[in-house]
């Protein structure tokens, strides 16, 4: 069946995808601007405020397996609105927590650990989503649109949030982003369905392509049952356990989050309170590293996709990945080093570009080897991830403090580096599902 050219559901429904991960990232990364107004409020040490970006990542790591299971059994639609509406209320209750309160410190990091539960089920959900509805050859950039939403909303934090805070406070700055989200969450349930065959705008010959090319053998094919049996189920899990790829890989996002959170959490203060930008020119630089995940997870899907189209998936998944995450170890160790603040920050959004190139090969890997447990099992790589940004928020200012700021940025080269390594170990034609 020939393709065709006209506007295709699926690729609406990616952009939409696109913008919620804008919106979850603005509600997350907030807290990155106004955390010099936090501190100051609160009286909160740099131990302190990491513990409270660390709350967050506690809750979105150990909320990923659930959420991956629920975007199975309830499905992305319905559970995207709910995670959308929750992080929505945690994000307008963060303005709530007085600073006159004994126990003000508490009450923050339950809140954004809350929050950090919520925002879990927004990949794992979307990953279901895009092995339901794309082929296999579709996925990187599919994958890659999403991902980019992690750079636009992250620019758009230190574009919006500093301007807000200035004339209205932060507290109103976590407001503006709970709106927001509520209002692209609605949006959402109204244009989103969980197949191609629910919807009702997707054409007959959309509906055939995914259909054919999901049973053609490009991919495992997707069911859209919302259970399985118990004997299906500890074989599913007896699988995920023996898979070296998922193990691999889970570590591999491990390394990937460890990076990716130095520059959620920490790159601003590193840059007013070690490069001494004023806080102007900081939200300004601060916004390079997030330009560059935008245009390098649309690039690095683009390249995932022609790679596994012309030299297969080895090439278009794990060679890429591998590459990108190793070239993101020289960029942190070259960046770091550099005298001039400017060049520094230049060569350090560099390796966050090289970073996301990778990022489509993950998600992509997970939908490619788990089919309709798609959700599971990227939730369970995603647990890595978050673990790894919940070391980071933790042990960053330890290091800095101990042995200089350079430190951190070294110990994330080192771990680039061997995530690097572990997708060699990956097997990207190897099925997890039962």
């Amino acid at each position: 069946m020939p393709k065709t050219r006209s506007i295709q559901v699926r690729f609406v429904l990616v952009i939409w995808l696109f913008l919620l991960s804008a919106v979850a990232f603005l509600d997350r990364t907030n807290l990155l601007i106004a955390a010099i107004s936090l501190r100051s409020e609160y009286q909160l040490s740099y131990l302190q405020l990491g513990r409270v970006f660390s709350a967050f990542s506690a809750g979105y790591a150990l909320f990923q397996v659930p959420g991956g299971w629920l975007a199975g059994r309830i499905g992305p639609r319905r559970l995207l609105t709910i995670g959308v509406l929750w992080w929505g209320l945690f994000t307008v209750l963060t303005t709530t927590v007085s600073s006159h309160v004994k126990e003000a410190l508490a009450l923050l990091i339950a809140v954004r650990f809350a929050l950090g539960m919520g925002e879990a089920v927004i990949y794992p959900a979307s990953n279901q989503l895009v092995a339901r509805w794309f082929p296999v050859q579709e996925r990187g950039i599919a994958n890659g649109w999403i991902f980019a939403g992690v750079g636009a909303g992250s620019v758009l934090t230190p574009l919006l949030i500093p301007w807000i805070i200035a004339h209205h406070g932060w507290r109103a700055s976590f407001w503006f982003s709970a709106i927001v989200g509520f209002i692209a969450g609605g949006v959402w349930y109204v244009i989103a369905r969980d197949t191609p065959q629910e919807h009702p705008y997707a054409s007959p010959e959309e509906v055939a392509y995914i259909q054919e090319r999901l049973a053609s053998g490009t991919g495992p094919e997707v069911s859209s049952a919302k259970a399985d049996s118990s004997a299906e189920a500890r074989s599913l899990w007896l699988n995920i356990a023996q898979s070296s790829s998922v193990w691999a890989v889970t570590f591999s996002y491990f390394t990937y989050g460890y990076v990716a959170w130095i520059f959620f959490t920490w790159f601003y203060t590193y840059l007013v309170e070690v490069r001494h930008l004023d806080l102007k020119v900081s939200a300004r630089y601060t916004m390079l590293p997030f330009i560059a995940m935008t245009v390098c997870c649309l690039l690095g899907g683009l390249l995932n996709d022609w790679a596994a189209r012309r030299y297969g998936l080895r090439a278009g998944r794990c060679v890429l990945a591998s590459l990108s995450l190793v070239l993101t170890g020289v960029f942190l160790v070259f960046g770091s080093t550099l005298h001039s603040a400017q060049s520094a920050s230049i060569v350090l959004s560099a390796s966050v570009g090289a970073l996301y190139l990778s990022q489509s090969s993950y998600w992509s890997i997970t939908a490619d080897i788990a089919g309709a447990h798609a959700g599971l099992v990227s939730g369970i790589m995603n647990m890595g991830g978050q673990v790894g940004g919940f070391v980071t928020a933790l042990l960053t200012p330890v290091i800095a403090g101990r042995f200089g700021w350079n430190a951190p940025f070294f110990v994330a080269a080192a771990l680039a580096t061997l995530g690097g390594l572990a997708w060699l170990l990956v097997n990207p034609t190897e099925r997890v599902g039962p």
